[in-house]
């Protein structure tokens, strides 16, 4: 039986051509891309706060309301994907496999990371502050509780550790969902295989540091007690940054540019010459199809 879908071998080649285009696009461009994919995850991050505002269901059966949150949750990272916003947790595999197979340098890698993660903080502020906010979307009760109580168990409850240890699962399966989306051909098969890896981590109850730029800040805009901006920075955002990067980097990128990049004949950096290195017997196996630039390519997360 053959299935219409790229071998992991061209995945990952075309993870590495969509890492250094990132990395050589204008910063400008850089940072809208990032603000709109943070604004489409606060959406989602929105709808899983509602469907958990069920009091009943959260007393008693909360397994099963985490189960259904994570199910819709997805429809985000669907619509970053496929609209090619960035994403800075997906640019976290996106750029570190460019780097490894030397189509992009450090500097850029490093740059691009620091745009696409301001740019998703002023996406999801603009929704929490501007949509949700002065919206008053979650300003009557059950919802309101619901924010701050789910605010609360991601930020009180756990350890800096724990949080940091969540985070690299969290990446592991986001940048898995980057890999599938680029791996279907169809838009049915993106779809579906972007959905199973987000609600993963979703309903394992992982964190995000994008995903966290909506929960924890509407939290505070609601008025959650002992949350405070400090807080957030130092348990909200550290260790899920750094749990995010190692997920994506290493768990994912570096893991699958050992397996299929490392025994390939080392091409030039900044992707100059790439026609005369394609010709060797190491890349002589990809697809035609491998070959063109595909519009998930330019997704991130």
């Amino acid at each position: 039986m053959a299935f219409d879908a790229l071998s992991p071998r061209e995945v990952i080649e075309a993870v590495s051509n969509a890492g250094a285009r990132k990395g050589h696009t204008k910063l400008a461009k850089v940072f809208m891309s990032a603000v709109s994919a943070g604004c489409l995850l606060a959406f989602a991050c929105g709808t899983s706060l509602s469907t958990n505002a069920t009091p009943w269901f959260q007393e008693n059966a909360p397994g099963l309301m985490r189960t259904i949150s994570a199910l819709v949750f997805p429809y985000g990272l669907c619509m970053i994907l496929l609209t090619g916003a960035d994403l800075c947790t997906g640019s976290f595999m996106f750029t570190t496999v460019a780097v490894l197979h030397r189509r992009l340098p450090w500097s850029k890698m490093l740059i691009h990371w620091v745009v696409t993660f301001l740019g998703n903080l002023a996406g999801s502020l603009f929704v929490v502050a501007i949509i949700f906010g002065y919206g008053n979307v979650f300003s009557a009760e059950p919802f309101k509780s619901t924010v701050i109580s789910f605010a609360t168990k991601k930020q009180v409850t756990p350890a800096f550790h724990m949080i940091l240890l969540r985070g690299i699962g969290c990446n592991w399966l986001v940048c898995l969902a980057c890999f599938f989306g680029i791996q279907g051909r169809d838009l049915a098969s993106k779809v579906i295989g972007i959905w199973w890896p987000t609600f993963a981590f979703v309903s394992l109850g992982f964190d995000h540091v994008v995903a966290n730029m909506t929960f924890i800040p509407l939290g505070i805009w609601t008025g959650a007690p002992h949350i405070t901006v400090g807080m957030y920075i130092w348990k909200g955002i550290i260790p899920a940054l750094l749990g995010n990067i190692i997920g994506g980097g290493i768990f994912c990128g570096t893991y699958y540019w050992y397996m299929y990049l490392l025994d390939m004949d080392t091409l030039p950096l900044y992707a100059v010459g790439r026609t005369a290195v394609s010709s060797s017997p190491s890349v002589s196996h990809l697809s035609g199809a491998a070959a063109k630039e595909t519009d998930t390519e330019r997704s991130s997360t």
